[in-house]
This record gives structure tokens, C-alpha cells and sequence, in this order.
């Protein structure tokens, strides 16, 4: 495990509309930015463990790790509550605390930064290179001796630069803390996203390319670290706490740091684990759909479509264009409120951490700190893009992007 598996075809709505026949047509309801695709499978699972009388951390989640480690090739997995969770809990297991800076990317969640304040840390931001990522030249220009991690965060579902960032770590011998939650199942260079760094966070959100509701998963071939952070995602109880209400279960455990309360439910691991067999299918329909956006947007002036690099396997969580403001009357503000007249939802990802409130005034950071950021987030727009859309929602996205563009074009 854990290098690239041939994809299985989702059972994908088509509709059979050739592209582009819907450039006149307006649609009658509106198309949200995204919706889960939950089956039957999953429901009958859920309703199962509702049943079963253990409906918290359980077999379930046990079951969810298993297959999740061996679908990304990692030797441990440990489900938790959400991304943010794993990341907070891999940043404290590699001793992060006062003092210390993590680097990371200003284009991403503010979550990603938050867990590095809630340790007492200071986050440091590299600015990005043109596909979203960090630039790793940045990235090294920012290393201090008070950097103590370093997180890429693999935009879109596009993986960073690991083995120049891997370099740089092993350099400084800094632990990398993989934020993958856009990248369930990508890879780069034939390694799935979840083997390569010291730790990876993924997110099961109810956006992301699968779904737990809300939840996450942290992965890493290191037993030590996959130790502390097993007992911390569990208020620093010892090891198979979970097991002391069931038949082969002790009453007594013993607190062995001051942990956190982290843990996926098997409610959540019971959507997670037919999420997971059905993962390939949906990554095919969203590549697929991918590839029809770039075909479709990729001649016009106004737009630039995404760079993908030839090296990774993309996950293709998001789908975000590019204004290229210099040939339009409008600015991104403007065009997101002008599809959603045409009912056709969209997002930004994101609004760079440095510009909130937060991290501008307690940090003293400035519009021009991180320009390739900035002028990112100017021009990005985030189209739908997710397998319980047919061919025929994308046409319509694609039509009123090009309706939009051709009535404000300069």
C-alpha cells in the first residue's frame, strides 16, 4: 500500500449533454458550491451501529483506521474529531509550545494557524507559489532557530513540493506536518499524500472529497509519536481506553499527560468506512469533471484555469480559476455575485491567514507581506465541483462563467 491504485469509475450521473449546448439555457434551481454523496450503504452502517449499542469510539473507528492506514500505506491511523484536531494533536506530540515558530502557508484555513497559537507557539508564513502551494524557497528563507515544524498545506488537493521541502527539514531536522485536508487521495511521485512526511492531517468535513460529518484522520509510520498521539486525542488516558465499558475492558486507566478530547465516534467511522471503498470512484468522477472544466475554460482570455503538475496525482478537491482582472470591468467580488444571479454557487479559497483581524493586528501584518498570496486571493474563485453533479450542472457552470466574462469583458 501506499503507492498509487488504478481508479474505479464512480456510478457518475451523466447525462450525455455534449459540452457547451447549454451556453443559452439558465438554470431553473440553484446549484450549490457542494453537496455529500451519501449512500445507501452508509446509511444502513449508521443505522446498524445506532443499534448495536456503542455508538462512541469503538470497533467501528478501529475498523475505519485499519483501512484507512492501509489505503494511504501509512502504519498507523488514528481517527479524531476534525483536521484541526489532528493538527493540533501532531504539533503537540512533536513538542511544539511557547516559544517555538511553525512555517506554514498564509493561503490556507485559519485553522492551520490556530493550533500552532493554542500551543503557545507563533505561526510564520511563506508565501506560495503559483499552483497555491508553499514555495519552498520561501519556505527556507524563514527558518529560524526558533522553528521547531514546518506544515505544507497541499492546496486543492494538489500535493506541495515534498521532496524540496522534505530537504529543507531534514536539513534543520524539523519534523513536516502534512495538512492534507484537501488531499485525500492524492499522491506525488507515486508516494500517497499520508506516507510521506513525519505526520498528515486529513479532513473528512462534510465537503471534502469523503465525508464523516465532521472528522479527521492523522497518519504516521512513527510508533512513538503515533503512541502520544493516540493517548492525547483521548484526554491523555492510557493506551485502548476506549475498550474499559466493553467485555475485555478494565475500569481502571491511568492519565498519563493532560490530553485533549479528540475522538471520532464510530456514528462518524460507520459513514467513514463505506466513504472510503467508494473514495475511487468519486476521485475519478472529480478529475473527470476537472478535465471538462480545463477543456472548456481553458481558451479564454479572462480565465486562467488551474496549473497541475505532471509529478502528483491531484485529488481535486476544489476547482478554482483564476481572474485575469487586467481583461475584465469587474473585480472577484463582483463575479461571485453575478453567478450566484445566474444560480450557480461558488467560494474563495481562502482569504490568506495574515489579512483576518487576529494575525493583522497582533502580528503586525500588512497587505504586501505576502504578495503572490494576496494577489491570489484577488482573482480566485472556487466553481462547484463534486460527483453528485451531472454533466449538464457543469455545462451550466461553464455557460454562466462565460456569460459572465463576455458581458464585462474590457
Amino acid at each position: 500500500m501506499g503507492t498509487v491504485e488504478p481508479i474505479v469509475m464512480a456510478e457518475a450521473p451523466s447525462t450525455g449533454v455534449p459540452p457547451g449546448t447549454s451556453a443559452a439555457r439558465q438554470r431553473a434551481s440553484f446549484l450549490p458550491f457542494c453537496v455529500p454523496h451519501i449512500g445507501d450503504r452508509e446509511i444502513e452502517e449508521v443505522v446498524a451501529t445506532l443499534r448495536s449499542g456503542w455508538i462512541t469510539t469503538g470497533p467501528r473507528t478501529k475498523e475505519f483506521e485499519k483501512l484507512f492506514g492501509q489505503y494511504v500505506g501509512a502504519r498507523h491511523a488514528i481517527a479524531v474529531s476534525s483536521c484541526t484536531a489532528a493538527l493540533h494533536i501532531a504539533l503537540a506530540a512533536t513538542g511544539v509550545g511557547p516559544g517555538d515558530e511553525v512555517i506554514t502557508s498564509p493561503l490556507t484555513f485559519c485553522s492551520t494557524a490556530n493550533v500552532v497559537i493554542h500551543l503557545g507557539a507563533t505561526p510564520v508564513f511563506a508565501d506560495i507559489c503559483d499552483d497555491y502551494n508553499i514555495d519552498p524557497a520561501e519556505l527556507r528563507k524563514r527558518i529560524t532557530p526558533r522553528t521547531r515544524a514546518i506544515i505544507p498545506v497541499h492546496h486543492s488537493g494538489q500535493p506541495c513540493r515534498m521532496d524540496e521541502i522534505l530537504g529543507c527539514a531534514a536539513e534543520h531536522r524539523l519534523p513536516v506536518i502534512e495538512d492534507a485536508a484537501h488531499a485525500t487521495g492524492a499522491a506525488y511521485r507515486g508516494r500517497m499524500i499520508g506516507s510521506i512526511g513525519d505526520v498528515t492531517a486529513f479532513s473528512f468535513y462534510a465537503i471534502k472529497n469523503m465525508t464523516t460529518a465532521e472528522g479527521g484522520m492523522i497518519t504516521t509510520d512513527d510508533d512513538e509519536l503515533a503512541e502520544q498521539m493516540r493517548i492525547l486525542s483521548l484526554h491523555g488516558i492510557s493506551k485502548d481506553a476506549w475498550k474499559r465499558y466493553g467485555s475485555t475492558g478494565s475500569w481502571y486507566y491511568e492519565v498519563t499527560c493532560p490530553g485533549y478530547k479528540c475522538n471520532m465516534t464510530d456514528i462518524q467511522a460507520a459513514l467513514g468506512i463505506h466513504q472510503l471503498d467508494r473514495l475511487p470512484g468519486f476521485l475519478e468522477v472529480r478529475r473527470r469533471y476537472a478535465r471538462m472544466y480545463d477543456e472548456m475554460l481553458g481558451g479564454m482570455p479572462e480565465i486562467s484555469v488551474p496549473v497541475v503538475h505532471p509529478d502528483v496525482h491531484h485529488a481535486r478537491h476544489l476547482y478554482v480559476i483564476r481572474l485575469n482582472l487586467e481583461c475584465l470591468a469587474i473585480d472577484r467580488g463582483e463575479f461571485i455575485e453575478e453567478l450566484r444571479s445566474e444560480k450557480i454557487g461558488a467560494s474563495v479559497h481562502f482569504i490568506p491567514v495574515h489579512l483576518h483581524p487576529y494575525y493583522r493586528d497582533r502580528y503586525g501584518y500588512a497587505r504586501g507581506d505576502f504578495p503572490v498570496a494576496e494577489s491570489t486571493y484577488d482573482r480566485i474563485i472556487s466553481l462547484p465541483l463534486y460527483p453528485k453533479m451531472t454533466e449538464e450542472d457543469l455545462g451550466d457552470v461553464v455557460a454562466a462563467v462565460k456569460r459572465i466574462a463576455a458581458r464585462h469583458r474590457r
